[in-house]
């Protein structure tokens, strides 16, 4: 007959393999957000320097530098929306993997759990056997 704890072995390898892939996931999600904050903060490093380097004193490049810095700040805006749409998915992936973290780590408890019951339950066996063997061999001793 197969122990609980054998049977339920299957279960806790599936949780095991679910937890280390979520564990994967949240890796790529992290390195996805940290390019994307980087990404942000280039954008806004370029458009400082661009802003404050002096060039032409005509009106038409006064514009033209004007109207680039507008398409960097929208540019900066659509970045900002992304790392905040990257962040949310991060806390949705650490999510998933906190859930798949709490089961494998309950099915590894009541696993445990079962095999201390299983080898309590054998040593009290085996010590009934001993006391049994013990019973049967004491020599009867009688009074001649």
């Amino acid at each position: 007959m197969t122990s609980r704890a054998n049977r339920l072995q299957p279960a806790a390898d599936v949780a095991r393999e679910r937890q280390e892939t979520a564990m994967q996931r949240l890796a790529e999600q992290q390195q996805r957000v940290a390019k994307a904050e980087q990404q942000l903060a280039e954008l806004r490093r370029y458009r400082e320097e661009y802003a404050d380097t002096s060039g032409g004193v005509s009106v038409t490049a006064l514009l033209n530098r004007r109207q680039f810095v507008e398409r960097i700040d929208q540019v900066i805006a659509q970045q900002t929306t992304e790392v905040a749409r990257q962040h949310r998915q991060l806390d949705h992936v650490r999510s998933q993997w906190h859930d798949a973290h709490s089961r494998e780590r309950a099915l590894g408890s009541v696993i445990d759990r079962y095999r201390e019951q299983e080898r309590q339950s054998e040593d009290r066996r085996e010590q009934a056997e001993i006391d049994e063997r013990m019973q049967h061999r004491r020599p009867a001793r009688g009074w001649s």
